[in-house]
């Protein structure tokens, strides 16, 4: 049976399983949810909660509670905690998830067999044990969502910002020429903050704190200029403290990990041909991806490497928008592919 026809007898699911969120399309229901990919468990063995009410506990709950994602760097690290998690929001977004249901997970380019491996064992139980699943490389979906034609584009270059890693793709002739993932992205900013807080002000605070703060006061260029008052913890004293931080301080520990990124995105540009490059040039830097909020990162990006910036409006939305192209578009569904047989 051709793949078009048991799909209409299925429920399909488009799943980007980031490390810090998790986005769930419903073909069925045409929409698209999202919730903390977090996971709350007491004593290595009591799931207390799961997604959202799992992130309110974080940098909250006691020491035998033990909050996170079962991500990391965006690979699935843990496979028990990642199926609980997938099942857990699968079932919020649709009651019944059918007979059989279809999932698309989007994955980072060039993953080893046992990371592969790892997308199947967290759909081979309870009621996705009998589901069919397909893999779509991240880069390939996001340049479905962003509109690039994959089967004409000589060079089109994607920079997606995401929790932990960002990967930098290079796309021609309809398949991804390169990809790399660089350990830096929205969680190594707001530790960055952490560190510039606790220097500048002598005060801790959390990721939670320092994530609010780079979305409230963070600029690449000056342009905002503002302050907030927080609570944290007194570095010297250790006791609790609210104290001013200003949008320099913030906007002064985003630096260094940015200029790691535009450094990797230059060193690209000069490992690949003249003729992809040029390509590149002309039509732009695609950048996505939360963090690409911060007001002004499109300017730094485009003096750092002197190319054009392209910055989409999905913001970390991309990848599970362009699952629904691919879902929705049977003539895209050659862009999918099983573990045994990937297109080439």
């Amino acid at each position: 049976m051709k793949r078009g026809c048991f799909m209409q007898l299925r429920n399909i699911y488009g799943v980007d399983l980031g490390t810090s969120t998790v986005k769930i399309y419903s073909k069925k229901r045409n929409t698209i949810t999202k919730e903390k990919n977090m996971i709350a468990v007491r004593n290595h063995e009591d799931v207390l909660a799961v997604g959202n009410e799992a992130y309110e506990m974080y940098e909250k709950a006691p020491g035998n509670v033990t909050v996170g994602s079962p991500m990391a760097f965006g690979m699935i690290a843990d496979i028990g905690n990642a199926e609980f998690v997938l099942q857990t929001l699968l079932h919020r977004t649709e009651r019944h998830l059918g007979r059989n249901p279809v999932l698309y997970f989007a994955v980072p380019t060039d993953m080893t067999e046992i990371e592969t491996r790892a997308y199947y064992a967290i759909a081979s139980a309870g009621e996705l044990r009998k589901s069919k699943v397909f893999l779509v490389e991240k880069p390939i979906a996001d340049a479905l969502a962003l509109g690039i034609p994959l089967s004409r584009t000589r060079g089109s270059m994607i920079v997606n910002l995401g929790a932990e890693t960002t990967e930098i793709s290079v796309l021609a002739d309809a398949r991804v020429v390169i990809s790399k993932n660089i350990p830096v992205g929205g969680t190594q900013l707001d530790q960055a903050i952490c560190e510039q807080v606790r220097k500048k002000n002598s005060l801790f605070i959390g990721s939670r704190t320092a994530g609010r703060l780079k979305m409230a006061l963070a600029s690449t260029d000056n342009r905002i200029r503002e302050a907030r008052r927080i609570m944290g913890i007194d570095s010297i004293s250790g006791l609790p403290r609210k104290d001013t931080v200003t949008s320099h301080t913030v906007s002064e520990a985003l630096e260094e990990p940015l200029r790691i990124v535009t450094e990797e995105v230059c060193t690209f540009l000069n490992r690949i041909p003249p003729q992809i490059r040029q390509n590149i040039e002309n039509e732009g830097i695609y950048l996505v991806g939360g963090s690409t909020r911060i007001p002004g990162i499109d300017n730094t990006f485009a003096q750092r490497t002197e190319c054009r910036i392209q910055l989409s409006n999905y913001y970390d939305s991309c990848t599970i928008c362009g699952l629904k192209e691919l879902i929705t578009h049977e003539a895209l569904q050659k862009y999918a592919f099983t573990a045994r047989k990937k297109k080439k």
